[in-house]
């Protein structure tokens, strides 16, 4: 048998959480390659892949790392409740935060300015048509 044979996939899932319980005390690289995260370079030296058998892990334990718990498929920003003056002197609020209030292309915010702060309140579109 030759002894370039292809190199088993490496696991992943239920298969590597096993794999990894069953090797005990061993090295984090041992389990790497153990569990199929190395490859082999030209000169024949094994080189253990050990972010993407971190990554492999933590994909088996269900962690989400990215920010897509919530379903939706879109990672971008989380809201920091902090925001800059832009170079053009522009405030950008930012759809984290439009998004968490519910609001839509169109509602309408007062603004009032203190020495030291800016207050934006909703303008109820009801009680504007009211009066």
């Amino acid at each position: 048998m030759n002894k370039k044979s292809k190199k088993a996939e490496p696991l992943v899932g239920e298969d590597l959480l096993r794999k990894v319980k069953e090797l005990g005390n061993q090295s984090k690289e041992d389990k790497a390659k153990s569990c199929g995260y190395y490859t082999i370079t030209k000169n024949g030296v094994e080189r253990v892949n050990m972010m993407k058998f971190l990554n492999a892990l933590i994909d088996a334990e269900g962690i989400q790392l990215d920010g897509k718990q919530n379903g939706n498929g879109r990672g971008g920003r989380s809201a920091s409740y902090r925001i800059s003056v832009q170079s053009n002197g522009n405030l950008l609020i930012g759809a984290a935060y439009t998004k968490q209030m519910d609001l839509q292309p169109g509602d309408e915010f007062e603004i009032s300015l203190g020495r030291k702060h800016i207050h934006l309140k909703q303008v109820d579109r009801e009680q504007d048509e009211e009066e």
